[in-house]
């Protein structure tokens, strides 16, 4: 199989695409791959490369490109193909700060409100993010994470609120994850998903609102590949 890199390296694999929404079905892989950090910054992809593994055109991979590059996640390289956006320390505080931001007092929320939200259909998702972090398979570890805090969010019935995290979710780069494949780090932290449910369920807010704080910490230390801050960034 062909190299995704313009230099011959070898790159990240990708299944092989359905023929329907091929579009948002190749925006969807490219970003798990970006925020994986399976697609490293500044290395030069082939657009006709990742459609080949793909099976399908060019076009709905150019197309998927674009939109990402919209969102700030990657840059065009003209007739070349496209490189992953450098994230800087400093992107990455300040993706971490407004996450603290929407994410705690969300989750904080779901904690008080009254009947309890349904939380059993995230169960089984926590369980896959346990399992997914054990297996060292980091691309599905950071689609069912993806899934599983997005679909916390949308039992407060905020869309905008869910398209906002997502937003910030996608451009948050979690280089370090590699280097964590299976190590007990990041299982212990993919645990955390089923005692935040456990805390929600409780109604327990400041214990939710603060386990929630120390997991968002793990995007600017731990899965970033640096020291784990001890402090709101």
């Amino acid at each position: 199989m062909a190299s995704l890199t313009t230099g011959g390296t070898r790159g990240p694999q990708f299944d092989v695409l359905p023929r329907t929404k091929l579009r948002d079905e190749a925006t969807q892989q490219i970003k798990a791959q970006i925020v994986a950090g399976k697609l490293e910054p500044g290395v030069l992809y082939s657009v006709s490369t990742i459609a080949e593994q793909l099976q399908v055109s060019a076009t709905p991979i150019r197309e998927a490109v674009l939109d990402l590059a919209k969102d700030g996640l990657v840059e065009m390289v003209r007739n070349r193909g496209f490189r992953v956006r450098v994230l800087t320390d400093k992107d990455l505080d300040d993706l971490v700060e407004l996450r603290l931001v929407l994410e705690v007092p969300a989750m904080g929320k779901l904690a008080t409100i009254r009947p309890r939200p349904d939380l059993s259909q995230l169960r089984p998702m926590a369980k896959a993010i346990i399992k997914h972090a054990a297996d060292g398979d980091m691309v599905a570890f950071v689609a069912r994470d993806r899934d599983f805090h997005l679909g916390l969010t949308a039992l407060l019935g905020n869309q905008r609120y869910v398209d906002m995290v997502a937003m910030l979710r996608d451009q948050t780069r979690l280089v370090g994850l590699s280097q964590l494949r299976g190590a007990a780090k990041l299982i212990d932290s993919a645990r955390e998903h089923e005692e935040l449910l456990d805390l929600i369920e409780a109604g327990d807010v400041a214990g939710t609102e603060d386990l929630m704080t120390r997991h968002l910490r793990h995007a600017r230390g731990l899965w970033a590949g640096r020291p784990e801050p001890t402090h709101h960034v």
